[in-house]
């Protein structure tokens, strides 16, 4: 123990003796030694308050004299030299922070976490010539800020009634990636339900929107997926704030997250919220006709692509909502949205099969369309999934299936049995639907068996449903088939 005393004491003497000089590289080696002790754990709990006065004071005048040599570009040494200092400091607090709630509350007290968001801003914004010089100490200061949060609600606090929201919004826009990355890291351990409430509000939502920037242009950052996905989706709220300010670029990155999240999750523990999926319904049936215009030579410009990707993903995200997810189930009876997708299929078909374009079907089969980048379509995938959708909002729902019927959208489905190598699948989720809306619906059986055979329709498909069709009398009669047949 007299060791570590004695240790203390010279260390803390020479910490305090730089103050009393010009800095030199000599101080770099004293705040190392500092910094490296600081990693034990008997020194870091027996460190006295007066050492990490010192340090401040060392932080302090290191801030000052870098606002006035900032713009002194003649002195690239001394500024290389302060800003490694600076660096040093960063990585003394970190490590004093370490599983020491002790050290945390006696930085807070001593006003560290003031200094350190002030010194952090300055580095964001500095003009130096030698920008990446400022990296390290914006990474080491990050780093703690993140160690000052872990377990310690009145620190967690203080920073983020500090920084929010601009501050963080500066530090995830450095252009610098392990920087961001520890802003990504220290904004999750601050969020909780009522912060992620502020982020809603209109004058604070672009640093939820840098968040979901970063998704999409640095999808490898964990962390701002892992906001995202345990924060951002889980308020509707913020989603529909969010979901209105972006642009639709940024809107198929937010879509593409709540798929994949669906997908992911158990059925009952997606953590989406009901209104988010009436949200994601309303703006599908607000804005599904933008597809419609790939079919022609306008489709060109990237913002119209755009559009007509969102409410291809908003589709998607309707699929994964109705399949295995009960709590979602109510779609169902979301106003028109049966409707509005029945619609949308007969124009797709319509538009399909009035010329050659990107809705016809084609029998290319020689290449996998949903992993092959260079035979990709925009609509890859995209009749075969508005059937999905209409089978799912008729499961068991009897009125949604006479609503079909009415709607003449079981001639529509059974004229998309066929295989298309455009849409995947496409023929067994027709399968999938026409069950869906047969099922325990005899006016449904029953129209099927009159229907005449017309287009291309493949009715023995249906024999996969345990009926098949047979011609009588000019017309089509529904029998079921044995088991054993």
């Amino acid at each position: 123990m007299a060791a570590i005393t004695d240790r203390k004491l010279d260390i803390s003497a020479s910490i305090a003796g730089i103050l009393s000089e010009e800095h030199r590289p000599e101080h770099l080696r004293v705040l190392k030694t500092f910094t490296a002790a600081l990693r034990d754990k008997e020194y870091r709990d027996a460190v006295e308050e007066e050492a990490f006065s010192s340090l401040l004071k060392v932080f302090s005048r290191l801030r000052d004299e870098l606002l006035t040599m900032s713009c002194d570009d003649h002195d690239l040494q001394s500024v290389a030299l302060q800003l490694q200092l600076t660096a040093e400091c960063f990585r003394a607090q970190r490590n004093a922070c370490v599983q020491s709630t002790r050290n945390q509350s006696l930085l807070r007290e001593l006003g560290f976490i003031d200094v350190s968001l002030k010194h952090l801003s300055f580095l964001q914004n500095t003009h130096v010539q030698r920008r990446d010089g400022i990296f390290e100490p914006l990474r080491c200061g990050i780093q703690f800020i993140g160690n000052m949060l872990v377990g310690n609600q009145t620190c967690k606090d203080d920073i983020w009634q500090m920084s929010f929201p601009n501050l963080l919004q500066q530090l995830l826009s450095v252009d610098d990636e392990k920087a961001v990355n520890y802003a990504s890291m220290v904004l999750h351990t601050c969020l909780d339900e009522a912060k992620v409430e502020e982020l809603s509000d209109p004058q604070n939502i672009h640093l939820a929107l840098k968040v979901m920037e970063l998704c999409r242009t640095q999808p490898n950052l964990d962390w701002t997926v892992i906001i995202a996905t345990q924060y951002f989706l889980k308020s509707s709220v913020l989603v529909e704030s969010m979901y209105s300010g972006m642009s639709h670029h940024e809107r198929v990155t937010l879509l593409e997250l709540l798929s994949a999240h669906l997908q992911e999750e158990d059925s009952e523990e997606c953590g989406i919220p009901p209104n988010v999926a009436r949200f994601i319904a309303t703006s599908f049936q607000g804005g599904c006709g933008a597809v419609l215009t790939l079919a022609t030579s306008s489709a060109s410009s990237d913002e119209v692509l755009q559009e007509a990707l969102t409410v291809i993903n908003l589709l998607d995200v309707l699929c994964e909502m109705t399949s295995d997810h009960t709590q979602f189930m109510f779609l169902q009876e979301h106003p028109n949205l049966l409707v509005a997708t029945v619609e949308l299929l007969r124009q797709v078909h319509v538009i399909g099969k009035a010329s050659k374009n990107i809705f016809s079907a084609a029998q290319n089969f020689t290449f996998n369309p949903e992993t092959d980048p260079a035979s990709q379509s925009p609509v890859i995938s995209f009749k075969a999934h508005l059937i999905r959708l209409i089978g799912n909002l008729c499961y068991s729902n009897t009125d949604n299936q006479n609503k079909a019927r009415d709607l003449e959208g079981i001639p529509l489905i059974l004229d998309n049995c066929n295989l298309d190598s455009n849409n995947p699948f496409i023929s067994q989720w027709a399968i999938f639907t026409i069950r869906n809306l047969l099922e325990h619906n005899t006016q449904n059986q029953d129209l099927v068996a009159a229907l005449e055979r017309r287009g291309t329709a493949d009715y023995s498909a249906l024999k996969e449903l345990g009926f098949v069709v047979e011609k009588r009398d000019g017309g089509l009669l529904l029998k079921t088939v044995r088991k054993d047949t």
